[in-house]
């Protein structure tokens, strides 16, 4: 089966914790894995420090540093290159193992949408395996 997470961004660029969303969906899961998809080809998920929320915003900031949003080369008409190339970069999905019953993350991690063209309505997708 496959789940839904249904977001709303409110920012061009953003970081939303998805991990208690897909924490939902384990219901009684003991074993396994489970991959969270991003659709999107200007979003992407990531797993990063979830304790501070500096180290989101330095993230972001650094991404607009190498892909700035506003390049006079450029051609897509649409004018979201930096977008494509952020989401490119952090990529489409993650995999996460499920041992008794919980997420193996790291004591400071957790499941991030980044979203890097908004503010939009998204959806990513959850499969347990």
């Amino acid at each position: 089966m496959i789940h839904e997470i249904h977001l709303q961004t409110k920012r061009r660029d953003e970081m939303l914790d998805i991990t208690a969303q897909v924490e939902e969906v384990l219901e009684n899961v003991q074993e396994g894995q489970v991959v969270v998809y991003c659709p999107h080809t200007t979003a992407g998920i990531t797993i990063n420090e979830n304790a501070d929320p500096d180290v989101q915003k330095d993230f972001l900031r650094r991404l607009d540093e190498i892909y700035p949003w506003n390049m006079a080369g450029d051609r897509h008409f649409e004018g979201n290159s930096a977008a494509h190339l952020k989401a490119s970069t952090v990529g489409a999905s993650q995999t996460v193992i499920i041992h008794n019953g919980i997420l193996l993350l790291g004591r400071w991690q957790g499941i991030y949408f980044c979203e890097f063209d908004g503010p939009r309505s998204r959806t990513c997708y959850v499969k347990i395996i």
